[in-house]
Order: C-alpha cells, then structure tokens, then sequence
C-alpha cells in the first residue's frame, strides 16, 4: 500500500499529471495521512497481541496459585453437605454429649441440631467467593431445607416421644425422603469441579 502511495506521488510531482499545487499538497497530506494510519495500525495490532499475551500469561500463573485455593473450598463444601446431614449430625452429638439421648429434650436437641447446621455454614460462608453462584445457590438450598426438616420432625413427634425417639425418626424419614437437597449440591458441586480439570 506504501509503494503505491509513494509510486503515485513520484507521477504527480513529475507533472504527468496536470494538477493545481493545492491538489499535490492535498495529496500529499493524504498520503502521509495513509501512511502514519498504516503505521498505527500495525503497532496497536502489535500492542493488543502483546497483550492478550501477557494477560494469558498472567492467568496462567494466577490459576498455578487460585486452582488448589480453589478446590480446597469445593472440599471444604464436600465435607460442609456432608456434615449437615442428620446421621452426622446424631452421631457428632453422641460423641459430644453422650447423656444427650437420655437427658435432653426433644426442643433442645432440636436447637443444638440447628445450631450445628448453622455454625457449620456459618464457618464456610467464604467459600463462596471460589465456586459459581449457582452451586452457592444450591449449598444455601440445602441449608435451608435440613433446618426446615430438623423442625418439621420435632414438631410431629407425639406427646412422650424421647430424643432417641426423635433421633430415629429423624434418621428413617431422611432415609426415605428420596434425593434430598444435601445430594443435590453435591451432585452440583462435583459437576463444578470436573469442569476446573
């Protein structure tokens, strides 16, 4: 493009053409224009390619450092649905209180038992800043519903009932509720972390 710019100034100062000076200045400033255009194009093409070069680079090592941050918070939440469930939780409180069972209440088992659902999510929160909010979504589902069943059970136990009672209808009925909440954040959850390898 440059040798036909230069090619046809060389004919118009060679008076092959009939042209006024005005009309060679303009064309000469055209040209120069061209030219300068030409240039700037080919170093900002330049400049965006080293860009996108170094932002590459950039993620590539950021994902060497975030990628195990990353995945130790989809563990964290593993281990977060997982504890929430009533069997963990009947089993930590035996482990914890073992007069619980003989001693205590339907209502305060029932309140230690959201306590522990509470704290659990309570100490993971920040773990969502590293997973999509659609999978949060779902972790926040299932909190939900284990506090909403954890109430529901209490509050149809009959009049007597023991917490072994309660413990063990609360274990039955989460047996037979079919697929519940927890699993199907940890469906989500996994299909996530399939996708960062």
């Amino acid at each position: 493009m440059l040798a036909y710019v230069i090619f046809f100034v060389y004919l118009c100062t060679q008076n092959r053409f009939v042209m006024s000076n005005t009309t060679t200045i303009l064309l000469l400033i055209f040209a120069v224009a061209v030219v300068i255009f030409g240039f700037w194009m080919i170093q900002y093409s330049q400049f965006r390619n080293e860009e996108k070069k170094r932002q590459w680079d950039l993620k590539r090592e950021s994902q060497k450092t975030v990628s195990p941050i990353r995945l130790r918070a989809y563990e964290r939440l593993a281990l977060l649905l997982e504890r929430t469930t009533p069997e963990h939780l009947i089993m930590e409180l035996r482990a914890k209180e073992p007069e619980a069972m003989s001693s205590w209440s339907i209502g305060q088992m029932q309140q230690y038992l959201l306590q522990t659902i509470r704290a659990e999510f309570d100490h993971n929160q920040s773990q969502q800043i590293y997973v999509s909010d659609e999978v949060w979504s779902h972790i926040i589902h299932s909190r939900d519903e284990m506090a909403a069943f954890v109430v529901g059970i209490a509050s149809k136990m009959p009049q007597g009932a023991t917490t072994m009672d309660y413990a063990k209808t609360l274990l039955t009925a989460y047996a037979e509720n079919g697929t519940t909440p927890n699993e199907v954040a940890m469906e989500e959850l996994k299909k996530e972390v399939k996708t960062l390898m």
